[in-house]
């Protein structure tokens, strides 16, 4: 089975979601991508680590990424013939599955968070209802398939193999979608690492009472242990919080090896976002609340008293 994945980048670096794909990509058949950057010399080599044999890259310039793509895949697919193309569900990732399935009239399975391979079956299992069940879903018609894949589904891991053979495609037509332009670039301001790739993430939720505790409570922790803040999206749809901090289905993915659950009671569609970290510890004054089904540690407590407790034992330390 050929297995194209849609290659994404931040700056001379792969995107963590794309390495994933590939991982798993190489599990199931042989993986090419399809790239679409500046940087094409500085990428390229991390995908062939990750499994990608060939890589077809374009420049898109000031362009948006996920739109040239888009095209450029329906372009090379006649003559290449992919059984199964992957995207991860970012942005770009979005803008190029869907104009690829405008464009050669395929279904897209979208929100997956597991992928399988029998034969030349393959299916999808993705979470429905909020996250409360997970479902199989077959491909049946033409290939190629498209799945659209959540972040932290996989663990990225190289392979070993060197740089693949980087194929360079000519200018592709996007229709009137392709004369959009990037004007200019805004990049978020944080302190740490990303909250999608770090080992440590403090979320807060509505128990912490108000917007002006969210620092003391969750960001200065996230600090001292090295990590990233984070938040469940009743704060975030209340205004206390940007969007960027919103762990669950509908924000960001997180597998960190400790995870901390302020004052959050655990609705289905935050642990979805959440629950596949190495150690959950929750502290709220809920006994029944639901974010202790899933927490390795709970207390049961006000996060206004262990929290600070927990922050001066920390310094304490050293």
């Amino acid at each position: 089975m050929k297995i194209w994945v849609f290659a994404e980048s931040e700056g001379d670096n792969a995107t963590t979601a794309t390495l994933e794909l590939l991982t798993k990509a190489r599990e199931i058949g042989s993986v090419e991508c399809v790239y679409v950057g500046a940087n094409v010399d500085a990428i390229a080599p991390q995908l062939g680590e990750h499994g990608a044999a060939k890589v077809f890259a374009l420049d898109a310039g000031d362009g948006l990424p996920g739109v040239i793509g888009g095209a450029a895949i329906a372009g090379l697919v006649e003559a290449e013939q992919p059984d199964l193309i992957l995207f991860a569900q970012s942005g770009d990732g979005r803008d190029a599955m869907a104009v690829a399935s405008a464009k050669l009239d395929r279904t897209v399975l979208t929100n997956g968070v597991g992928l399988a391979a029998d034969g030349d079956t393959v299916t999808v299992n993705a979470a429905i209802f909020g996250g409360n069940t997970l479902v199989d879903t077959v491909f049946d018609g033409p290939k190629p398939y498209l799945a659209g894949i959540r972040p932290k589904s996989f663990v990225a891991e190289p392979g070993g193999a060197g740089a693949g053979e980087v194929v360079r495609v000519d200018s592709v037509d996007a229709g009137r979608a392709g004369e959009a332009k990037v004007l200019e670039r805004h990049v978020e301001e944080r302190e740490g690492p990303k909250l999608e790739e770090a080992s440590v993430v403090v979320s807060g939720g509505r128990g912490i009472g108000a917007e002006e505790n969210y620092k003391p409570l969750v960001e200065d922790l996230a600090n001292m242990l090295g990590g990233a803040s984070g938040a469940s999206r009743a704060i975030v749809d209340a205004g206390w919080v940007p969007y960027s901090k919103q762990v669950g289905q509908t924000g960001k993915t997180v597998k960190p090896k400790v995870y901390l659950a302020l004052g959050i009671s655990g609705a289905t569609q935050h642990m979805v976002g959440m629950k596949g970290s190495d150690n959950i510890i929750a502290v709220n004054k809920d006994p029944e609340a639901p974010i202790f089904s899933v927490a390795d540690l709970g207390i049961v407590g006000d996060v206004h008293k262990v929290v600070p407790a927990l922050i001066e034992a920390l310094k304490n330390r050293g």
